[in-house]
């Protein structure tokens, strides 16, 4: 028996053997809505804990619209009372099956702050409401489906089911949590990009193949018995055999070739003759064998009690994260194993065009008539233009789910969806707020050699320093930005998504282009600390890449006539913080007249680098070891409002904790009430906060604010929000 994966498909390409259908004015969310449209059933149900919203940035109109692309009837369950399964039965049971999605936001983080505490409003609800979700939503919709209906198929993904998809450390409950697929009883997990997996899934599904089925697709997870594989020639490694210093192939032979030219020699009967092998031969033979190869990480049951295994694990899953090498991730989860497949093949622009070009409404849908979508005002007028990011940056989760490989739309995929905007959109006024992704300028930007990119194993292209293999170059972008301000009924085209400045600096051009016409006033932009010790854990560059694309910010501004503001973020109590490390941070504020305006507790994330350094206490960055480096991790109480009180050094409540601060750290020539001192003396009479430094905390992200000074020191827009 054999079994490889599926090859990569372009999603265009299947044949459609349903009848092609008019695509709906909405997808239906309701019976009403079905018959209107002639069907008695729907071949594919979406539960989602967003609001359905008809645009291509919220996921299940995304690929609600590609699957109706391919024929199939789509129906929309939007944020459902999950107290009963009474609401999963609104639409009947669907021909195929249940497609589960938690929304835009993994629910947890949607639904409570770094505190722990619920919050209030959701971004993605009418009227912002709350408590319209439950936690671990994708969990729960999954269960609901298989009660409303019992036997019917189920699928999980989005952002949720994607980070989710292994063991993992979960901020809430404080402890290690299994798979997705373990408590949802999914038949099958789609994870990072799935719009491929998705579409031949579908089409498997409606020739009559269960998902339960289905072992052979990139972007999948799955239960299977322990220790299956899927064939005879398949082979299991244990994944300590992986994570080791240097490569982890041998070095092929630079002898090894074939004699040119010559006639086989004459073998005695019964003497084997020994083939020399090609380079190329020998190659292809372990990239055939590296195919079928699973690597077995530590068991749930280990990494919940072990915090060495699991650093060791995500280590190891993070290592496995590129298209062009991942292999086969496999854990057991008590009698039976979590079977990951390699990531997904990442997107071409083709595909990627082929996707946002589908007939989205670009409107709420019509049953909420004129409540407001907090999330919908955000990104109406805006346009993504690429995903993925090879950042790699630690407490980022955009690496986990979209991938370091860069997927951009065209040019002209663009500027049409501007036109949509234009056309369709209430409201429009001529602004184009974004032009961005999760990062703004990483479109088109990609390995210079494709075959280096295939077999690269950095966990990022941009840290300790950029690669030299990298391909920086920002003129397609620049020349998107040209035309994209010029197109009839543009007034004005700005960018709102994060900057990486580190590559900007390398394309002055491009800072210069952007701050002559696309900063409206203020730009965002995350330094994130001025230390080294917290920058190499957040693997961030250094101060210094951050001070010279601010003097071109200034300089571009002057000679445009603009008076334009920089908005920084900074973080407090990252992994790897010392309380020195925000002293300094704050004299570095001071000495800029810069002043924090508001911090945000930083929220370790599932599956994120920065979270297992929280959780564990070592370094994954690195290879884990009992002796291995260990991380200084802040989890207490009062050290975390040190942290954030550091930042907000200007504020008259925080001088108290931070006089018996510098008092024990040594530094009380930082107390007075001179230009050179950081907080002032106590009055007389005032009280005193006394610090504990116990076991330490959480982090923090602050937007910084200046008081009147040159261009370029950090304000707060007028009525912006943190």
């Amino acid at each position: 028996m054999t079994t490889v994966l599926a090859p990569a498909k372009p999603i265009f390409s299947y044949p459609i053997n349903i009848q092609k259908r008019k695509p709906a004015p909405f997808l239906p969310m309701t019976k009403a809505e079905m018959d209107k449209l002639g069907w008695d059933a729907c071949d594919i149900i979406i539960v989602t804990g967003d609001a359905y919203i008809d645009h291509p940035s919220f996921g299940m109109a995304l690929i609600g619209r590609l699957l109706e692309s391919q024929g199939f009837r789509v129906g929309i369950i939007s944020q459902p009372d999950w107290q009963s399964a009474e609401a999963f039965r609104a639409l009947g049971k669907p021909r195929l099956f249940f497609g589960v999605t938690a929304g835009n936001m993994d629910s947890m983080i949607n639904r409570y702050t770094a505190d722990r505490k619920p919050r209030s409003d959701d971004a993605y609800t009418p009227n912002a409401e709350g408590n319209k979700r439950p936690d671990r939503a994708c969990m729960v919709y999954a269960q609901r489906c298989r009660e409303a209906f019992p036997g019917v198929d189920v699928m999980i993904g989005g952002i949720e089911a994607s980070l989710r998809r292994i063991a993992q450390y979960d901020y809430w409950s404080d402890k290690v949590r299994q798979s997705a697929l373990i408590y949802s009883k999914a038949d099958i997990l789609l994870f990072g990009n799935a719009e491929r997996a998705l579409v031949e899934i579908a089409h498997r599904a409606a020739a009559g193949e269960r998902l339960g089925q289905m072992r052979d697709v990139r972007g999948t997870a799955f239960m299977v018995l322990h220790r299956w594989l899927p064939g005879d020639d398949w082979c299991e490694m244990d994944s300590s055999t992986v994570d080791m210093p240097g490569r982890v192939d041998a070095h092929p032979d630079p002898y090894a070739m074939e004699p040119a030219g010559t006639t086989a020699p004459v073998v005695p009967e019964g003497v084997r003759p020994i083939r020399i092998v090609s380079r190329d031969e020998r190659l292809a033979a372990r990239k055939a064998q590296r195919a079928k190869t699973a690597i077995r990480i530590p068991s749930y049951e280990a990494v919940a009690h072990d915090p060495v295994l699991y650093a060791h694990a995500s280590r190891t899953l993070h290592l496995e994260s590129n298209p062009g090498n991942a292999r086969a991730l496999v854990q057991m989860h008590g009698e039976r194993d979590v079977w990951l497949n390699p990531p997904p093949i990442p997107l071409t622009t083709e595909e990627m065009d082929y996707i946002y070009d589908l007939q989205y409404a670009r409107n709420p849908h019509p049953s909420y008539g004129d409540a407001r979508i907090p999330a919908w005002d955000m990104i109406k007028f805006s346009i993504n233009i690429m995903r993925g990011c090879f950042g790699g940056c630690t407490f980022c989760s955009i690496t986990e789910h979209e991938g370091r490989i860069i997927q951009s739309r065209s040019e002209e995929s663009i500027l049409h969806e501007i036109e949509e905007i234009r056309d369709k959109t209430k409201g429009f006024t001529g602004h184009i707020t974004d032009l961005g992704g999760p990062t703004a300028n990483m479109y088109r930007l990609a390995c210079k050699d494709p075959k280096i990119e295939s077999s690269c194993r950095r966990l990022s292209c941009v840290y300790p320093g950029i690669c030299e293999n990298l391909n920086t170059d920002h003129a397609p972008l620049i020349q998107l930005y040209r035309k994209a301000r010029t197109m009839p009924g543009v007034k004005k085209v700005t960018i709102g998504s994060g900057l990486r400045y580190d590559l900007a600096v390398e394309s002055p051009e491009y800072i210069k282009e952007l701050v002559t016409h696309h900063v409206s006033g203020y730009l965002k932009i995350a330094p994130e600390h001025t230390e080294e010790g917290p920058l190499s854990k957040m693997m961030k560059p250094g101060i210094g890449a951050f001070e010279r694309f601010k003097e071109l910010f200034d300089r571009f501004s002057a000679q445009a006539g603009k008076k334009q503001y920089l908005i920084p973020y900074f973080i407090a109590a990252h992994p790897g913080t010392r309380d020195e490390d925000m002293l300094n941070l704050a004299l570095w504020l001071k000495k800029n007249n810069f002043k924090p305006d508001q911090v945000q507790s930083f929220t370790p994330t599932p599956m994120a680098l920065a979270t297992t350094m929280w959780h564990t206490g070592r370094n994954p960055l690195r290879k884990v070891a009992r002796s291995s480096e260990k991380v200084e991790v802040i989890r207490d109480g009062q050290r975390r409002k040190l942290h954030k009180a550091f930042l907000r050094y200007h504020d008259p409540e925080n001088w108290p904790l931070l006089r018996e601060a510098l008092i024990n750290l040594g530094r009380r020539d930082l107390i007075g009430n001179g230009p050179q001192h950081l907080i002032p003396a106590p009055k007389i009479g005032e009280r005193r906060t006394p610090v504990s430094y116990g076991k330490q905390a959480s982090t923090g992200r602050a937007r910084v604010t200046a008081q009147k000074g040159p261009r370029s020191q950090f304000v707060k827009p007028r009525g912006s929000r943190t």
